[in-house]
């Protein structure tokens, strides 16, 4: 049986949706118990009544770490909230993993304290799979973990984005590239400069660098960033997948033959609109630690709980591979 341990209270529809989700995970799993940590009273009133399942099991914690709190002071002075709670459960051996939709600095900060780093990781990353328009997608890494990162610790990302490339989305000798304002070996400041060396020396299935802008042609299996770049360029997939949604939708309206053509191709639209959802992948897992910790977003609502549950944790946990990439890195060094 899988046990995971999910923070009820963490996320802007906190416990609600949270729970939902995972109602919705044990329905579709019958091997996976959750550990569900927060207000026991917050959540069965959220719900307008007692949650009931042989495998939910609700763990007390009063005390929430809000969005808004900085994040070393929250763990050092909320050490029952539900986050920090739903940690230890982790690291006694208790769960699994555990998954958050709260304070990401919180839950970056708690994962290295209390969940370790596996021997010879210097630096954990956030890593997320961009969908590509052929393929399985691109493991993207750092995605804001580590704002600043030395070139050694790019090539740690981009080791363990190959080891996360191979097992989840059955890569078998994944590509890797960085993340650079050209292709050229010469483009990029210091860090990125120096990082290609390394990556040439090191890796070899290394392609070299590739622009934001081939993102989505499958022009490789992993891209290496720090935290900085990783989140400007996750977001800015997030807010420009929204609004041109949006903006079609407004403009079809407007137009009557437009709206007649928009019911033929609305499978296309919702095909499309369904690969760059965020609720269907979204959130990041902290990889390189010894404990399994994946972060929603603070938006996400039942199905995003679900699928993170489901399509994230679950198969990561299952193939063993944080396992594999402690192997790995042995191996390596």
């Amino acid at each position: 049986m899988m046990r995971v341990a999910v923070d009820a209270m963490g996320g802007d529809y906190a416990p609600a949706e949270i729970v939902k989700g995972v109602i919705s995970a044990v329905n579709r799993a019958e091997d996976l118990e959750i550990l569900l940590v927060g207000s026991r009273e917050a959540i069965n009133k959220s719900m307008g009544t007692e949650v009931s399942s042989p495998r939910i099991k609700i763990i007390n914690a009063e005390e929430v770490i809000s969005n808004d709190e900085d994040p070393g002071l929250a763990i050092r002075s909320k050490k029952k909230s539900s986050m920090i709670t739903a940690m230890h459960l982790v690291r006694q051996g208790e769960a699994d993993a555990v998954i958050s939709a709260g304070n990401t600095g919180a839950l970056m900060g708690g994962g290295l304290l209390f969940l370790e780093r596996i021997s010879g990781i210097k630096r954990p990353a956030l890593l997320t799979v961009i969908p590509t328009f052929e393929g399985k997608g691109t493991v993207l890494l750092d995605i804001g973990a580590n704002m600043d990162a030395k070139p050694e610790h790019l090539l740690q990302y981009a080791m363990m984005g190959k080891i996360y490339a191979r097992e989840m989305l059955g890569k078998e000798n994944p590509r890797i590239a960085l993340l650079n304002i050209g292709s050229e070996e010469n483009k990029g400041n210091a860090q990125v400069k120096s990082a290609y060396q390394l990556f040439k020396s090191y890796l070899t299935n290394f392609v070299g660098n590739v622009e934001a802008k081939e993102l989505f042609q499958s022009t490789t299996d992993v891209l290496v960033c720090d935290g900085f770049v990783g989140n400007v360029l996750l977001k800015t997939i997030e807010g420009m997948s929204r609004d041109i949604f949006a903006y079609l939708k407004r403009e079809i309206k407007k137009d009557f033959k437009a709206r007649l053509a928009s019911t033929m191709l609305l499978p296309v639209f919702q095909k499309v609109r369904s690969s760059l959802d965020e609720s269907e992948h979204g959130g990041g897992l902290l990889i390189g630690v010894k404990g399994v910790c994946f972060k929603c977003h603070g938006s996400s609502r039942e199905r995003a709980i679900m699928q993170a549950i489901l399509k994230q944790v679950y198969p990561f946990i299952s193939k063993n591979t944080n396992q594999k990439i402690e192997e790995a890195l042995k191996q390596d060094t």
